[in-house]
């Protein structure tokens, strides 16, 4: 085991155990004080009857001779043991975590089946930033969950059924197939749906035909199918162009339509039905799921069938989590969706577990998250007209902000190498200002901010990395020469960087305990901080001594690597040159 604190606690562990007559966890934890600190004799006085102090000598006693991994122990406060951990220790500990490339992360004990469903945008209407949060916490989910061993489906439960497509479909045919393909395909979407919808509210002849055509859609009218494939293809085009610019893993693949599921709406009513859920209520086929009321403290109904036959959009969440637990045998479903869903998700699942169709031990999870905010701390607008900011003009703006950026950094650099840099740092910046921001929480975009050198930022972290590669670049040497270097711990600045590196394990895990992926941004600052100060206090290439030189550079190497694949997790790319 890489990570020193896992590995001290399992050799606190006997003696914990020869103390307390059984399992006991030592609660091995980082501290100010020491490089960590053993708790768990505070608790296993209680149930001993002794005092904390006490417990934490006999459990010293027991644990023997521990200098091959510590070079002093301490037992303050109530009962707190202090640990040091030697040199030579973090240094093997390193070289063990570096020596593959997992990086001393561990793989899961347990791997499941995890549905993730996630960015969701709607046919007919183009991506804004409203869609950015859902999209990059989605991925970011997905690649830790991935990396650890679990086997991950990408879900992208896009709109593209339901009543407005009557009026979509009517207002291509008013355009003609051909030039209304011409506007959807250079992506004014929302072009077309603005004016579709301002015909459905003028005009009385044009809302009886799009009702008249929703029937025929439902029906499954096989020339008004081939319209709504139009539509359907060129928006997912657009959407692909989005996710390429974005750097995301979603592929035609991971889309899963509203539509897909149509089949199993009956089902969805019969089951209900069958099993004495289904009710009616104010002409509506209703469930009552247990421990939900509205503000009068009244039973609040979830709607599976509405009074005119129509099915609502609880019916298609039902649907998913049947088809994700028996077709995709999914033991985790992940929504990464909004907060204001809340209460709809908790409903879905309440009736999911009351009708036996999540078995036992398998969870539904709402990632939730905040708004985007502007300056004035009200929803991100577009400069112009007030409109909600389109998401591919807003990367296109972080790119050609930060090609400004690296000019002025590196003018030397040609202008293909400044182009392609420019994009890792710009859409960098904007998935890493939001990925660092606890994603329960409304952030404020901030241009200046997010595209800055210094601070918590992506352009920090890449450049951190860049400074790296360029030490080796000046050396001549390549960096796996370096990896059969068992590093030597001697500078303070070199031990907070290998202990920082050693967290990696850590810092992941707890990105998935808490699905958070701002505990992974806020451990790969402090190690590129860790970094700036080892870099300061220690020289690399001017040491005077081969051996400190090699060891250094071996550190280098870890701290790059880890760097690389930190980022990687986020779905930010990491440079060689800025």
């Amino acid at each position: 085991m890489a990570d020193p604190f896992i590995s001290v606690a399992e050799r606190l562990a006997p003696a914990f155990a020869a103390v307390a007559g059984s399992a006991c966890d030592p609660v091995v934890r980082p501290s100010d004080r020491a490089d960590a600190q053993a708790n768990g004799a505070l608790a296993l006085a209680k149930s001993l009857g002794i005092s904390p102090r006490e417990v934490a000598q006999k459990v010293l006693e027991a644990a023997g001779d521990v200098s091959d991994i510590l070079s002093s122990t301490e037992i303050a406060g109530p009962g707190f043991i202090n640990l040091v951990f030697s040199d030579s220790f973090i240094a093997q500990q390193l070289f063990e975590a570096t020596s593959g490339n997992r990086l001393g992360v561990r793989a899961s004990a347990r791997p499941e089946t995890v549905v993730v469903d996630y960015s969701a945008p709607n046919v007919a209407k183009e991506m804004h930033v409203g869609h950015l949060r859902s999209t990059v916490i989605g991925d970011a989910i997905v690649r830790v969950l991935e990396f650890v061993g679990n086997t991950v489906l990408r879900e992208n439960h896009i709109g593209d059924w339901g009543t407005p497509f009557g009026m979509l479909i009517e207002h291509l045919i008013d355009m003609g197939e051909q030039n209304a393909a011409h506007e959807l395909s250079v992506g004014d979407l929302d072009g077309f749906y603005k004016e579709a919808r301002r015909k459905f509210e003028a005009s009385d002849e044009f809302k009886d035909r799009a009702r008249h055509r929703v029937v025929l859609l439902q029906g499954g009218d096989e020339d008004t199918l081939r319209l709504w494939r139009t539509l359907v293809s060129e928006s997912t085009q657009y959407f692909n162009r989005v996710y390429t610019q974005l750097d995301v893993l979603l592929t035609d693949d991971d889309l899963m339509g509203e539509s897909a599921y149509n089949h199993l709406l009956l089902p969805v009513v019969d089951r209900l039905q069958k099993q004495g859920l289904l009710v009616e209520s104010d002409g509506a086929e209703v469930v009552f799921a247990d421990g939900f009321t509205n503000r009068e403290n009244e039973p609040l109904p979830l709607i599976i069938r509405k009074g005119d036959g129509g099915y609502n959009y609880a019916t298609t969440d039902l649907a998913c989590v049947i088809d994700r637990v028996e077709r995709l045998k999914a033991t985790s479903m992940l929504y990464v969706v909004g907060a204001p869903q809340a209460q709809h998700l908790q409903m879905v699942e309440a009736v999911a577990r009351q009708a036996g169709w999540l078995p036992e031990g398998s969870t539904m999870n709402h990632i939730s998250f905040g708004s985007v905010l502007g300056s004035d701390r009200k929803m991100l607008k577009s400069r112009s007209g007030g409109e909600t900011v389109k998401l591919a003009a807003l990367l296109d703006e972080a790119v050609e902000r930060a090609e400004v950026a690296v000019a002025e950094k590196n003018p030397e650099m040609s202008s293909a190498d400044r182009s392609d840099v420019a994009r890792m740092i710009g859409i960098g910046a904007v998935k890493y200002s939001d990925l660092s921001t606890d994603r329960v929480k409304d952030y404020i975009f901030d241009w200046d901010r997010m595209l800055s050198f210094e601070g918590n930022t992506a352009p920090y972290l890449q450049y951190a990395h860049a400074r790296i590669c360029s030490i080796f670049r000046r050396a001549g040497v390549e960096r796996s020469s370096v990896r059969s270097v068992v590093p030597h711990i001697g500078e303070p600045q070199e031990r907070e960087l290998a202990l920082r590196v050693l967290r990696f394990d850590s810092a992941v895990w707890e990105t998935i305990d808490t699905l958070s992926p701002h505990k992974l941004c806020t451990y790969l600052f402090d190690l590129a901080t860790d970094f700036t100060a080892f870099y300061e206090h220690c020289p690399v290439l001017k040491t005077g001594h081969e051996d400190t030189r090699e060891s250094r550079l071996a550190l280098c190497d870890a701290t790059a690597r880890v760097m690389e694949q930190g980022l990687a997790l986020l779905g930010i790319r990491s440079p060689e040159q800025m």
